[in-house]
């Protein structure tokens, strides 16, 4: 008795012309390859990935204003995405607390399948587009705040679901796929597009490889360019992280120290004097100034130090 479903040709003829679905030319005599020619084959391929990534760089600009402007109105950034695209979200959105100091609820990883799909693939839960938007709903989506698909193939049934129903509720959308723009079926357009050409894969269809690699990058960009753009960025050092752990507490002494003549313990005064902020205590070290001073100067600076620093004549 056969075990596979009945057949979709419809969606067999539409996968058989994605680029994320192609055989890879360089590649055909791999499975009779060294360990050293396996990984010197996936190393040129990667390699190819930011030089595709590059040629996105105005979308992906245009993406993180639009994050910023929510943001600043109040709003949230969720990813959502299925199995290595869903598992990329979940990693990107999660290191932004301790990285940027953000609150957990910032920025989000919504995955098909739920929690248990992070550690344990959960293939079929992609299938469904119903499920995309029942996912919002759960995560208790609203007006104001951004979503952003992350989809190699850029057909995701859970993911367009999600991006669909975001749009009716008044969310701005973005995807992030690995296929051209002109390949995509989709019944709303997200309000940015980032397809990221990034070919056939080293083992055809093995999106975790060089579509996941660049997924991932963007994601980078994403959210580091928000958080710099929301003044969380000093020069070019993070000034805004959380001291969860004591390498964290050690970077900050070592941040005061960086940036001012403190010693190390007076550095370690300044953030005990500051219940660990920073970016006040970096303020309170470079302008001499009391904590309620520089709180009062990052304020109205938006939260730049630079800003602070020019409005303490600095």
């Amino acid at each position: 008795m056969s075990l596979l479903k009945p057949g979709d040709k419809k969606l067999f003829d539409y996968l058989s012309t994605l680029e994320t679905e192609q055989r890879n030319k360089d590649t055909t005599e791999i499975d009779t390859a060294s360990a050293l020619e396996i990984v010197r084959h996936i190393n040129t391929q990667d390699k190819t990935v930011a030089f595709a990534v590059e040629q996105k760089l105005p979308e992906i600009a245009e993406a993180i204003e639009l994050i910023v402007d929510a943001f600043k109105k109040g709003g949230r950034f969720f990813y959502t995405g299925s199995g290595t695209s869903g598992r990329i979200g979940i990693v990107d959105a999660s290191e932004c607390p301790p990285t940027f100091g953000t609150s957990p609820d910032l920025i989000q990883g919504i995955i098909a399948g739920g929690k248990e799909a992070v550690f344990r693939a959960q293939e079929g839960a992609e299938d469904s587009e119903y499920a995309g938007e029942q996912s919002l709903i759960e995560f208790g989506l609203k007006s104001g705040d951004v979503l952003c698909g992350l989809a190699a193939s850029g057909r995701t049934p859970f993911v367009l679901g999600s991006l669909k129903k975001a749009t009716e509720m008044g969310v701005k959308t973005i995807l992030v796929c690995c296929v051209p723009a002109s390949q995509l079926q989709l019944s709303v357009a997200p309000n940015v597009i980032i397809d990221i050409h990034t070919g056939p894969e080293v083992i055809m269809g093995s999106t975790r490889m060089k579509s996941a690699t660049a997924q991932k990058m963007v994601c980078n960009m994403l959210t580091t360019g928000s958080m710099i753009r929301l003044g969380k960025v000093f020069e070019n050092v993070m000034v805004d992280l959380q001291l969860t752990n004591k390498k964290l507490e050690e970077r900050a002494r070592r941040i005061i120290m960086m940036f001012s003549d403190c010693t190390y313990d007076q550095a370690s005064y300044l953030i005990e004097q500051t219940n660990g902020h920073v970016k006040t205590a970096l303020v309170m070290a470079l302008t001499g100034c009391d904590i309620e001073q520089a709180t009062s100067l990052l304020t109205q600076a938006d939260g730049f130090v630079k800003g602070a620093l020019k409005l303490a004549d600095l």
